[in-house]
C-alpha cells in the first residue's frame, strides 16, 4: 500500500503550485478532479496533499487553540514542532493508510469490480480536501468541512471505484465517520452546535 510507481500515467503533478491546484479542484469540481485525477500507483502525491491537509488542521488548532498543544516537549513553541513533525511525519501517513485499508475491505465486501487499494488511498487523501480549514474555532465551519469531506469521499469512491452512489456510501459510512467524526472533529462540532441551538 505503500508503493507508486515514477511516472504513472494520468497521475497528478509534483510540487506546491500541483498541490495547491488539486485543493482548489477537489472542492470546486470533484466529480471530474476524481475522473481524471486519480491513477494506478499514483500515491506520492496523494500522501503529501493528506500531510498538507493535516499539518494545515493542526496548525489552525494550535494557533487558535493554544491549550491543544501537547506540553510533553518543553515550551509551547518547541512543543508545536514536534507535535506538528510527528503529524507530518507518523501520524498523518499512517492514519490515511489504515483509513484506506478499511476501506478497501469494505469495498471487497460491496464492489466486486474495483479499482486498486492505491486508488483507494488517493480518495481518502484528497476527499480530506475541506479539513485544512477545519481547524479554525467555528464549529459551523468545521462540521461542514467534515460533512464536505465525507460527501467527497463517497462521490470518489464512486467514481474511481465505478460503483453506484448507494454501494459507496455504504463503503464509506465508517471510514468517514473515524476520519471526518473523530479526527477532524466532526462530531465535537455537531454537537456543539446541537448545544447551542438547544437542541442536546
Amino acid at each position: 500500500m505503500t508503493t507508486w510507481v515514477e511516472n504513472p500515467e494520468g497521475g497528478r503533478a509534483r510540487g506546491p503550485g500541483a498541490l495547491a491546484r488539486a485543493w482548489v479542484e477537489v472542492l470546486v469540481r470533484p466529480t471530474r478532479f476524481f475522473r481524471s485525477g486519480v491513477a494506478p500507483g499514483d500515491q506520492a502525491p496523494g500522501l503529501a496533499f493528506a500531510v498538507c491537509v493535516a499539518l494545515a488542521f493542526a496548525g489552525g488548532l494550535f494557533v487558535f487553540d493554544p491549550g491543544a498543544i501537547p506540553t510533553a516537549f518543553g515550551g509551547p513553541g518547541v512543543s508545536a514542532v514536534v507535535s506538528l513533525s510527528f503529524v507530518a511525519v507518523f501520524l498523518a501517513p499512517a492514519a490515511l493508510h489504515l483509513t484506506a485499508a478499511l476501506q478497501t475491505v469494505l469495498l471487497i465486501l460491496l464492489v466486486r469490480d474495483r479499482a486498486g487499494i492505491s486508488e483507494t488511498v488517493q480518495v481518502v487523501a484528497y476527499a480530506s480536501a475541506p479539513c485544512a480549514l477545519a481547524g479554525l474555532p467555528v464549529p459551523e465551519l468545521r462540521a461542514a468541512c467534515a460533512l464536505y469531506g465525507a460527501g467527497l469521499l463517497a462521490l470518489g469512491t464512486r467514481e474511481v471505484h465505478r460503483t453506484t452512489t448507494e454501494r459507496a456510501v455504504a463503503a464509506t459510512a465508517v471510514p468517514a465517520a473515524l476520519v471526518f467524526g473523530y479526527g477532524f472533529r466532526g462530531f465535537d462540532a455537531a454537537a456543539t452546535l446541537l448545544t447551542r441551538w438547544y437542541i442536546i
